[in-house]
């Protein structure tokens, strides 16, 4: 098919406006599937997606669509993921495209992250087709959702399509904006090949399977390719398209979508971004690569079992292969010995991958507490980068810790202003702008430590505004704050999995309430166990476990009371010893359930 006759575009959105349910009627308005085939949420195939109703990797698929002018074009359709943390599978994805479908909720309006998604959009110069979504809804408000496209995003309100993915609604008009409104890919100024890969999977059977946009020339069985990014070469054993399976066909011409197949073995052979060309007659140049996504949030992950190590190591490359966001190195713990420190790009990237250990790996795992990469300057000048406060110098050779800070753009209705700058302040943010949007929301900019809305910030803005609030982050600079290293001393030592980096103000509260947790997860010992939370050395929180007391009087039945006494004696003069060179072995799943729990 010429490249006159194919389309390249993806959804795009704020989580849960309906991506993929639209594409879902559009495999079935195309025919892509037959009405046997047809199920919800088709293209997400993971059962995480499913369980959750989210969209976690992008899927792409081919189409073919008869159109009103009598041709039949091929539209190459990526769905997206809609959630923060996956925002930079979308920026991938939107690298394959010369266009974009953006859905907004006809009863929610504009959100956070549609601004966001938009913004990437205008970036990769794509041409966007606003889409109101879920018309058919009784609070459905489209005059106000056509104000806001105008603005908010500065999109013309008449260029919108009013559809419903539900009720099967505009489907049709779609299409036909997709094929009259999105460009054809650019015609190659040569034949040289030059495949960008914008996604990959692991195929025990297969190898990696790399998922590949052709911006020119042609790619088939036999060809011989070089990755430019590693410099090694391949034979390719098979290339196809999605329908939306895996489906060989001849070739992939110049802008098609599809996947190829060569000899290679592990995951570390090809990069996301990474250019494939010919290896008799190579492109001088890569094409423009994707930003390399740098982790935010790190955690240690280990293996319930220590002897899980290695496989747990061969679990973590396979995931990696296709989540470009997911580092890891080894690391040991004297607490919960040989495991990986992890890099993610927020919360719920970090719960994704441990759920898909457990699932496709069947890996146990206990995981530390989140983290941010902090930068520290030390009195001699030099500049170090910690994301484990194990490492953290000592608080003499400080100068000062820098933290990471991320602008906030959080929409909520008017009534709860208030309580959310209330919010943002306690969580140590400073409010940089406060624009209204229409008569009923607000968009508010704050500057916000990375860490501070790490664990429970989206959780109580959504509870706090009954869920109307929205918030979607980009990251910022680092700045300097008054942080210092808590750690916990159990009997007198330091267990290093419990160790955090705290801000000092908040040092005290942190510190009661992790002691008292350990105090409820450890087991009595025949001596008193003082759990204390110290910052160099100063205790600034304290619990303590009452010594099991073992009744050795048991088996004297009357008889002199002295020979009782000396019983309790003995008893007494142990229980000194023992404090004295007494350890607390703590059980693993103390550990698992405090840090579980975290």
């Amino acid at each position: 098919m010429s490249v006159e006759l194919t389309r390249n575009f993806s959804i795009i959105a704020h989580i849960d406006h309906g991506k993929t349910t639209l594409s879902d009627r559009l495999l079935e308005s195309t025919q892509t599937i037959s009405r046997r085939e047809a199920q919800d949420q088709l293209l997400d195939s993971m059962d995480l997606e499913r369980e959750r109703g989210i969209t976690i990797k992008s899927h792409p698929v081919t189409m073919s669509y008869a159109a009103s002018d009598g041709e039949v074009y091929q539209l190459n359709l990526l769905d997206t993921p809609g959630h923060v943390d996956f925002s930079y599978e979308v920026s991938r994805s939107l690298a394959a495209c010369e266009g974009a479908l953006l859905l907004v909720d006809a009863a929610q309006g504009v959100e956070a992250q549609t601004v966001a998604n938009v913004h990437l959009a205008h970036e990769a110069n794509l041409h966007v087709i606003p889409v109101i979504n879920k018309i058919d809804l009784p609070n459905a408000d489209i005059p106000a959702v056509k104000k806001q496209l105008e603005d908010i995003l500065a999109i013309p309100a008449e260029e919108a399509i009013e559809a419903s993915a539900k009720m099967g609604l505009g489907i049709e008009d779609i299409l036909e904006a997709v094929v009259e409104r999105i460009p054809a890919p650019f015609e190659p100024k040569d034949e040289i090949l030059r495949a960008s890969v914008f996604d990959s999977v692991f195929d025990t059977y297969r190898g990696v399977v790399s998922y590949v946009r052709v911006m020119s020339g042609e790619v088939k069985r036999g060809t011989g390719i070089k990755t430019m990014a590693t410099g090694k070469t391949y034979e390719v054993k098979e290339v196809g398209v999605f329908t939306p399976k895996q489906t060989a066909c001849d070739s992939l011409k110049s802008g098609d979508v599809g996947y190829l197949i060569a000899n290679m073995k592990t995951s570390t052979e090809v990069k996301i971004g990474d250019t494939i060309t010919e290896s008799r007659n190579p492109a001088s140049q890569p094409l423009p690569g994707f930003k390399d996504i740098q982790p935010m949030v790190f955690s240690g992950i280990y293996p319930v079992t220590t002897d899980d190590f290695e496989q747990l190591k061969l679990a973590m490359g396979k995931l990696q292969i296709n989540d470009a966001a997911f580092s890891f190195q080894a690391e040991s713990s004297t607490a919960l010995g040989f495991g990986f420190r992890c890099g993610f790009l927020g919360l719920l990237h970090m719960e994704i991958v441990q759920e898909r250990l457990r699932r496709e790996f069947n890996m146990d795992v206990i995981s530390t507490y989140p983290g941010v990469v902090y930068k520290v300057k030390k009195m001699d000048g030099e500049e170090i980068e910690i994301d484990n406060p194990t490492y953290l110098p000592e608080p003499q050779l400080i100068e000062e810790i820098l933290e990471p800070t991320v602008k906030a753009y959080i929409m909520v209705p008017n009534d709860y202003i208030g309580d959310m700058m209330k919010l943002v302040a306690e969580k140590r943010g400073q409010l940089v702008n406060t624009e209204t949007l229409d008569a009923n929301r607000v968009l508010l900019t704050a500057i916000m430590p990375l860490n501070e809305i790490l664990v429970d910030f989206n959780d109580r803005l959504k509870s706090m505004t009954r869920g109307y609030g929205s918030m979607d982050y980009e990251h910022s600079n680092y700045q300097p704050g008054k942080l210092v290293k808590m750690d916990m001393l159990i009997a007198g030592e330091s267990v290093d999995a419990f160790s955090v980096i705290v801000h000092r103000d908040k040092a005290e509260s942190r510190g009661r309430q992790l002691a008292a947790k350990l105090k409820d997860v450890i087991p009595q010992q025949l001596f008193v166990v003082a759990i204390q939370a110290t910052i160099g050395g100063k205790i600034i929180a304290r619990e303590s476990i009452s010594a099991m007391r073992k009744n050795v009087t048991a088996k004297c039945y009357g008889g002199d009371i002295s020979r009782k006494r000396k019983l309790l004696e003995k008893q007494k003069e142990g229980k000194k010893k023992m404090k004295a060179i007494g350890k607390v072995n703590i059980p693993q799943d103390a550990f698992i359930k405090v840090l579980k729990t975290d």
